[in-house]
């Protein structure tokens, strides 16, 4: 099936919602194809190819909503599965705000080239995949006899989709996606097993990094936790390796949703235009970066993409607002979910920021923990390195920082210059004050 029997059928699934009893409907046919290689102690473990077909659809019928999917395409069964869908959405409780985005949210051109799709993915072939995974696993293995497991993955994926709203919204998608890298376990002589691991995405395969890069990386990171230990509790300055970094952003996404100012349990409630950090922090959502994880034209309501400044210099200017809870609190909608999430950067390389740093705690993991989006409070487990007098002295783990968000972002003292390349969310190093550790 093509994306133009896609979009025909999700057509046909949308108008036959209507003629069974629909007033309005909104219809998704997905295809997606993923491979995934494993390779462990010089071994193949894992080839996999999986392939999906799906459809999702919506149904608002007497301000009544409910949404439905299947894999099943069939028309005779998707009749069937559609006339009980609409059946089933009478019984529900009616919801003066359920209905589709006004036609004025939709993008007037969805045609826009973004570049998130590899030409040449249907040239790969299975002996490339698994040559790639193997390589970075003996890379990995070879880097020291302390290493007992190295395990090397290599995943890609293509997908298309076309979506269909029956108050006039029409579009299609389509994307690569290319993984790799590796696990790597070591002995430590005191017992431990420290671990760590590297990966990298791309949405091209030409970009993802050489196999001895991805191998030598994994092995050197878990080697270097050798002899972890954690040390004595107090207040530390804390740098966030930004790969890691994305942990303590998610302490801000609940709370900046619609859904939780509408719920009430968002401490960043009424803070529209004030500070919530320190002046370190700009946060932009920008869904037109060029090859972007996050890049979309329109997003999962085929509301029109736009860039937007969510923190200024860490005063607060927006919020994610999707359709139906814009409409309960009497926001415009501006899409619910992220994009591509960007930062204003600093000067500094990691490396110079260490050097900077008298006593502090460098944070490359966070291990569990939670985080509240009512009050803020926060208590994380983490890894890292001890640094004292500008150098890295010691690996550290089984520690804990906690806090409450409304404080803790008004410490960021600084942004790096890095950010993390395989990520929607290219978040930098970043240097903290004063920050509440756990330990001995």
């Amino acid at each position: 099936m093509n994306n133009k029997e896609r979009l025909d059928l999700a057509e046909w699934a949308m108008n036959y919602a209507l003629k069974t009893g629909a007033d309005e409907s909104s219809a998704v046919i997905y295809n997606s194809r993923d491979i995934e290689i494993e390779y462990r102690d010089k071994k193949l473990e894992t080839m996999k190819e999986s392939t999906r077909n799906s459809l999702s659809l919506q149904v608002y019928a007497d301000k009544r909503y409910s949404g439905h999917s299947t894999n099943d395409l069939r028309k005779d069964s998707l009749e069937k599965f559609i006339k009980e869908a609409v059946a089933g959405t009478k019984y529900l409780t009616r919801d003066e705000f359920r209905a589709l985005p006004d036609p004025k949210y939709y993008p007037e051109n969805t045609d826009t080239d973004l570049g998130l799709t590899d030409p040449g993915y249907d040239k790969i072939e299975a002996s490339e995949r698994k040559n790639i995974a193997s390589e970075i696993e003996r890379v990995a293995s070879a880097q020291s006899d302390l290493i007992i497991s190295a395990t090397a993955g290599y995943n890609d994926s293509y997908y298309e989709f076309a979506r269909v709203h029956s108050n006039g919204f029409k579009g299609e998608g389509a994307g690569t996606f290319f993984t790799a890298g590796a696990s790597v376990t070591v002995n430590d002589k005191d017992g431990g097993r420290p671990e760590d691991w590297y990966y990298a995405t791309s949405r091209f395969r030409n970009e993802l990094p050489t196999p001895e890069m991805l191998g030598r990386n994994a092995a050197e990171r878990a080697l270097k936790k050798i002899g972890q230990k954690k040390i004595e509790s107090g207040i530390y300055e804390m740098l966030v390796e930004n790969r890691a970094g994305s942990r303590l952003l998610y302490m801000l996404a609940e709370p900046l949703s619609a859904r939780a100012l509408q719920q009430k349990s968002s401490f960043l409630d009424g803070m529209l235009d004030k500070p919530i950090a320190s002046d370190k922090l700009t946060v932009i959502d920008d869904p037109f970066v060029r090859g972007g994880f996050g890049s979309r034209i329109f997003d999962g309501e085929g509301i029109a993409a736009k860039k937007k400044m969510i923190i200024e210099k860490g005063v607060l200017r927006n919020y994610y607002v999707d359709n139906y809870y814009g409409k309960k609190i009497g926001m415009e909608p501006n899409s619910g979910s992220t994009s591509n999430i960007l930062f204003e950067y600093g000067t500094k390389s990691l490396e110079d920021m260490i050097k900077d740093q008298k006593r502090a705690i460098l944070v490359n993991g966070f291990i569990g923990g939670n985080s509240n989006s009512t009050t803020g409070d926060f208590s994380f487990g983490i890894v890292g390195f001890l640094i004292e007098n500008g150098k890295i002295v010691k690996p550290v783990n089984e520690m804990n920082v906690s806090g409450n968000a409304k404080d803790f972002w008004k410490s960021l003292a600084e942004m790096g210059n890095d950010p993390y390349p395989y990520s929607s969310m290219k978040i930098p190093t970043m240097a903290f004050t004063g920050v509440n550790f756990s330990g001995l």
